[in-house]
């Protein structure tokens, strides 16, 4: 995390940047890890069918929903929403709807981990006890509008960055960092070691699984973890691994001519209605 150190173990404190999100890395350029994030992915795992769905239906199905029937976590789960997001397409909203997260007012406390740009620690297994006693907290608000949050009002003594990670939202479908409420709520949970609360949370989503199916290698990893300083070492390793592999792929093809240039892209395969047309809900602004 942060800038690169001289030395060989990147340190797991990082530099705050104004462009901070939800688990960003800092110290590069971001545009260089838009080139890995469609060559970075699992295999079989081209955007879901699940991401296209209907809007009107998937809002009425949670009202419809039995509240006796929905799961439940057991540990604090909380956000500081600004509103910023189409409530249709608010991941967060919709978390709220299902009973499965609470909404804090801006200047309140949380004692949980916090996921905030403005941390100087990276998530990591080491964090359980903290999650399993004080839960989990994340900020409701658009990626493009982050400077216009109140970072200073959000306190509290457990602050975290999340590590390199992929977003699976329908907005943000193969963005490194770009991670929803959801997807961050999930990530902080999976990598404290409460895989079901995360699939809790993740099962309110047609397209939840795909991200564990596209960030299972990655978390996995960060699991094996004791400590932020070798969750920080893993993800140097991760974007490494994934920088050579970008750099053979794109050998390979250069060396293979104009003839790659005529093979179809699975992920294009969109399904559709009755009509032809598609839609996309359940994203998130942010």
């Amino acid at each position: 995390m942060g800038k690169k150190n001289t030395s060989n173990a990147p340190s797991s404190r990082v530099h705050r940047s104004r462009q901070g999100g939800r688990g960003k890395r800092h110290g590069k350029a971001r545009s260089s890890y838009r080139t890995l994030s469609s060559s970075s992915f699992p295999e079989d795992s081209a955007k879901p069918s699940s991401l296209i769905e209907d809007e009107s239906s998937n809002h009425s199905s949670d009202l419809e929903e039995d509240e006796s029937e929905r799961p439940r976590i057991d540990v604090p789960v909380a956000m500081w929403d600004f509103d910023h997001c189409d409530p249709r397409r608010c991941s967060g909203k919709k978390l709220a709807r299902l009973g499965l997260i609470t909404e804090l007012r801006v200047g309140s406390k949380f004692r949980g981990i916090v996921v905030s740009p403005k941390a100087t620690l990276v998530m990591n297994p080491a964090d359980r006890e903290i999650v399993g006693r004080d839960g989990v907290a994340v900020v409701e608000c658009s990626w493009a509008r982050l400077d216009d949050v109140p970072f200073s009002k959000i306190a509290s003594p457990h602050e975290r960055l999340l590590p390199y990670l992929i977003a699976t939202n329908p907005t943000n479908y193969g963005k490194p960092w770009r991670l929803n409420c959801v997807e961050a709520l999930a990530a902080t949970f999976y990598i404290a070691g409460f895989d079901q609360h995360a699939e809790t949370l993740l099962s309110a989503f047609g397209w939840g699984d795909s991200f564990w199916r596209v960030n299972s290698p990655y978390l996995e990893r960060y699991k094996t973890c004791a400590s932020a300083d070798e969750v920080a070492v893993m993800q140097e390793t991760i974007i490494a691994e994934l920088e050579e592999s970008y750099e053979v792929s794109r050998r390979e093809k250069a060396a293979g001519g104009t003839q790659d240039l005529l093979v179809r892209n699975p992920n294009h395969d969109m399904p559709s209605g009755d009509d032809g047309s598609s839609s996309v809900s359940e994203g998130d602004e942010d």
